[in-house]
């Protein structure tokens, strides 16, 4: 692993990255924007929390950064690598989850983060992860391809394999085993990322999040004026419960965040402000909301 981890460019980027998202998702609400908190964790470090709430075209839009460190790693961190116990760590990262009103626009996430574990007369152990994925309610084939063929060039400089590879892991990452569907229909994931050295692993984290708002902004514009009535509503809010389950039982950010006792209204900001479920409902064969689950919630090609 060619390359000592740069902290301070990791922290600068991210930070830019935030404030970017930020000034574009406001532009295209058109309304107040975000409120913003900053605070402290007890253990080491803090953070920088954006939220907008009840938005012109934003129901609730979450941009979080955070930059947490400390001489001992959470549960979570060392289920899967136990020879990082005993040693201190620090954990950046800048994650967002975007839920619109209009049900014909998709809430879509990002995260992009750094992690060190060093220990003394060690080397550090280092991997950058995060990705993209994209959740709608109602399917367009257009804004699908539109969103991984973005993702897909984001990839391509770092080599024709990289793309399926973390295309398949979004895949297998964003699955709801309990209700044997995925949450939507993916993007990119990737976690672990070190084997090419700091310098171009830094390099892919910049690109993949630099081409969110490529992916994600045009796909708004598309659908943000699609009339929607109660039934579109409601579906969304049915759907939106598989996204909380999702956060709640399977996401590794929010166990880390939580066991390592960050920030939990932060944390927590991913999840919609309305939702609901119903029993053992299945939508009526031929409607829009089951064309959702025959061609969009189903492994496919799409670039």
């Amino acid at each position: 692993m060619n390359g000592r981890p740069d902290l301070d460019s990791v922290k600068t980027y991210l930070l830019d990255l935030q404030d970017r998202i930020c000034d574009a998702l406001t532009r295209a609400d058109g309304g107040e924007g975000f409120r913003e908190e900053t605070w402290e964790r007890e253990g080491g470090g803090g953070g920088r929390t954006r939220v907008l709430e009840n938005g012109r075209l934003f129901e609730k839009a979450g941009v979080n950064f955070s930059h947490v460190f400390g001489d001992g790693l959470p549960p979570s961190a060392t289920a899967a690598r136990p020879e990082l116990a005993g040693r201190s760590f620090q954990a950046l990262g800048v994650s967002l989850v975007i839920h619109p009103e209009n049900p014909y626009v998709p809430t879509s996430h990002a995260n992009v983060r750094f992690f060190i574990a060093e220990k003394e007369n060690a080397e550090p152990v280092w991997w950058f992860g995060g990705g993209y994925d994209l959740t709608p309610y109602y399917g367009f084939e257009e804004d699908v391809v539109h969103w991984h063929r973005t993702a897909k060039a984001a990839c391509e400089p770092f080599g024709e394999a990289v793309y399926p590879r973390f295309k398949a892991w979004c895949d297998r990452y964003f699955f709801l085993e309990h209700r044997n569907e995925p949450r939507g229909v993916g993007g990119l994931f990737f976690d672990d990322l070190n084997e090419w050295g700091f310098e171009r692993s830094f390099a892919f984290l910049r690109t993949v999040g630099d081409s969110y708002l490529n992916a994600y902004l045009p796909i708004v514009e598309r659908r943000r004026n699609t009339p929607w009535g109660e039934r579109e509503r409601q579906f969304q809010l049915y759907r939106r419960g598989r996204y909380v389950e999702f956060n709640l039982v399977y996401d590794r950010g929010t166990l880390f965040g939580l066991q390592s006792g960050g920030r939990t209204e932060s944390i927590l900001m991913s999840l919609p402000p309305l939702v609901s479920w119903r029993y053992d409902w299945r939508p009526e064969p031929g409607t829009p909301e089951a064309e959702l689950y025959e061609r969009f919630l189903v492994p496919r090609e799409w670039s």
